[in-house]
């Protein structure tokens, strides 16, 4: 009923984007680029583990429909990186269709269907995007030369071991409307000089930051010709001044006026995946030497179509075949002077394996790669990336320390072998949090097998929202206002029932001190955080150095991510160094000279909370706490006098026994907010007003309202 239910829903252009689903995608997406990915439908072909972490991505982000593609039977080597099979999918089960059940449960707004068929020209051309994994190269060129014939966007990605590769291909004049993302910059103007070379300096409140060389103009009072111009280029001169090019012309300057950033777009061509091998164009987003990977992936390709597999795992006489692979791609293509044969050894023992962290990286990578490819929004990867995990890899690993024995961990076994594989087991984790991270650490550690052989601990004392459903995949409309700790736990052991878990719903800190005790903390291996404010996470790294214990810390704002990995006696802890401390907005500035979006923003925070939370909780307690009269008087006098006056007014004098009550309270705080307090300020200082200096008085940050 499910399925029919799903794949009935028909998404036009003129569906409304559900803000209670999206409203944090919505943030960094715009409701423009949401519409766009509404109406796209993406083809994901290879549901190895890396297939299943993108279609998720993309099924929860909102496309219109996601088709799935593998009839590959599951093997034990998937169940290590696809969340979504099971031990009875094996040789029963297409990778496609075990997936694709719990993959239909993601979001009710996504057609989801799998495909057995042919993948064609005629079913190429009913997608906007396609994307390959786990396929083989002579297929990734078939259909890439129609992708791009087509203007189809076309990626393939793959995931071998402790490798990872990606390739982008979205035609010839791809056009991106924001290079990034960042809203568009707003500074105050200070002067703008009258000559050839006009420059215009902002105030001192905010450094230059402008990631484009065009800008607009607005609220110029004396030379007016630049308000409502079309975008002028300019050339930035310094952190707080930049020129725009002849103003003899214009007007003499006074005062005001604000200039705006003015995100320009750009257009990116791409090669066919056939042409740009030869040369490739590699995102540079590691030290190491890039193009090394590149052949290591080309000589894979090579090595399947002699053999007709995968190296087996650390296996010497495969690893010297694949060498001499890597040998005859760089004789062929003339890469570099020096191939890296113990890279290669590397790549050859471990690509039959596949592990969840790496999929799950990767998988984040190419879902966002998708919605560029959708909307024209961040620019895309052009066009290899590569990353690789081998300092990870454990040392004195052979052929019979691998041993794979049909178990659901045998994908990480053949990278990892089987002594690392029993330490992962043997863990004993505390992770802080169960939201939008905690849900991904849970999927991956269940894939690991972390502490089936020990034990997860996991605490959040929130209850599930529908906007968490958009990013905490974990969680389902069903599972709405129920414990997050419990429901991810609950999901996190029915993909592996092995695990050994259980769930909290305390805050950490010293009031549950009596429940996370030193004799837990002690027993702990390590701790992971998946918070969500700094006050957490100080506690936790203070409780982590105490116990010798290491720690992973990491959080996200909208597309950027950080982590950082706690470990003693070899790193810094979290606590040891310090972002600067935020800029404070001063009271006077808040109440009488705003200048900045940011400062109207505060002073309505602060109104809206003196307004309907102070207030309320100061008379709460006298009216329930005995000793608020005493513990009132230990205030200095004009703490005192403002609560007090605060209770009074809410239980005499405007006290309120009806709606109409309520209306007129507003009309009065409306009154007084929006037009009282703005003549008094031009009473006190009128527009015309001259300092002692014979300044203008609103001039620079200040503005006369």
């Amino acid at each position: 009923l499910l399925f029919i239910m799903v794949e009935s829903m028909n998404i036009d252009e003129d569906t409304q984007i559900d803000e209670g689903l999206y409203s944090r995608q919505l943030f960094i997406m715009g409701h423009e680029s949401m519409k766009q990915m509404a109406k796209c439908n993406v083809l994901v072909v290879g549901l190895s583990g890396l297939g299943v972490e993108i279609a998720k991505n993309v099924i929860l982000t909102g496309v219109k429909s996601v088709t799935l593609h593998d009839n590959t039977l599951v093997d034990y080597l998937d169940l290590a990186s696809n969340f979504y099979a099971a031990p009875e999918d094996v040789n029963t089960t297409s990778r496609a269709n075990a997936s694709k059940r719990k993959l239909l449960e993601l979001n009710p707004y996504v057609a989801v269907t799998a495909h057995e068929g042919s993948l064609d020209e005629e079913f190429l051309s009913k997608f906007q995007v396609v994307v390959l994994t786990d396929t083989l190269f002579e297929e990734q060129k078939r259909i890439n030369n129609y992708c791009h014939a087509n203007g189809i966007k076309f990626i393939a990605a793959d995931i071998r071991g402790v490798f990872a590769s990606a390739f982008t291909d979205y035609g010839e004049n791809f056009q991106v409307y924001d290079v990034d993302g960042e809203p568009a910059a707003t500074y105050m103007i200070d002067a703008i000089s009258q000559e050839e070379k006009g420059i215009v300096t902002v105030t001192e409140e905010a450094r230059l930051d402008l990631r484009s060389d065009y800008v607009t103009f607005s609220n110029i009072e004396g030379m007016t010709e630049l308000n409502g111009q079309e975008p002028t280029k300019i050339e930035v001169l310094g952190p707080f001044s930049f020129s725009i090019g002849d103003t003899r012309s214009y007007s003499a300057y006074k005062k005001g006026g604000y200039v705006t950033e003015v995100k320009m777009g750009k257009s990116m061509d791409f090669k066919s995946l056939e042409d740009a091998i030869t040369a490739p164009k590699i995102e540079d987003c590691d030290f190491k030497d890039l193009i090394q990977r590149h052949i290591a992936f080309l000589a894979l390709h090579q090595f399947r179509k002699s053999f007709d597999r995968l190296p087996n795992p650390y296996n010497k006489q495969d690893a010297d075949a694949f060498v001499k692979c890597a040998q005859g791609v760089n004789n062929d293509f003339k890469f570099t002077e020096t191939l890296d044969e113990d890279l290669m050894q590397k790549f050859s023992f471990t690509a039959m394996g596949n592990i969840s962290p790496m999929a799950a990286f990767l998988g984040g990578v190419v879902g966002q790669e998708v919605l560029k490819a959708c909307t024209g929004k961040f620019t895309p990867i052009q066009q290899f990336l590569y990353f690789d995990a081998i300092e990870a890899l454990p040392e004195g690993v052979t052929e019979e320390t691998c041993t794979l024995a049909k178990s659901r961990y045998d994908g990480q076994i053949a990278v990892l072998g089987n002594e690392l594989q029993a330490l992962v087991e043997s863990q004993k984790y505390f992770l802080v949090g169960a939201g939008a991270i905690g849900c991904e650490m849970l999927k991956n550690w269940a894939m690991m097998g972390l502490g089936t052989k020990g034990s997860v601990f996991v605490t959040d004392m929130d209850t599930i929202e529908k906007s968490n459903l958009n990013r905490q995949f974990l969680f389902r409309n069903k599972d709405i206002e129920k414990l997050k700790s419990e429901t991810a736990a609950a999901a996190a052991l029915e993909m592996n029932p092995n695990m050994k878990i259980k769930a909290f719903s305390e805050r950490v800190g010293p009031e549950t001190e009596l429940i996370f005790t030193e004799e837990f903390f002690g027993n702990l291996t390590g701790v992971c955080n998946a918070l969500d404010n700094i006050a957490a996470r100080m506690y936790m790294d203070q409780k982590c150095v105490e116990n010798r214990l290491s720690l992973l810390e990491s959080g996200t704002l909208g597309t950027k991510g950080n982590t950082q990995v706690v470990v003693p006696y070899v790193t810094e802890s979290y606590g040891s160094s310090a972002d600067p401390p935020e800029k404070t907005i001063p009271m006077c500035t808040l109440h009488h000279f705003p200048s900045r979006i940011e400062h109207t923003i505060q002073w309505a925070r602060d109104t809206f909370q003196g307004l309907f939370r102070n207030v309320q909780e100061n008379v709460n307690a006298y009216l329930s706490q005995s000793d608020f009269v005493e513990n009132l008087r230990k205030q200095n006098l004009a703490t005192q006098a403002d609560i007090v006056t605060g209770i009074h007014s809410a239980l005499v004098t405007e006290r309120a026994y009806s709606f109409e009550n309520c209306v007129t309270w507003a009309r009065l705080r409306f009154e007084e907010f929006y037009n009282n307090m703005i003549k008094q300020l031009l009473f006190n200082f009128p527009k015309d007003l001259i300092t002692s200096s014979g300044a203008p008085f609103w001039s620079g940050t200040k503005r006369a309202p």
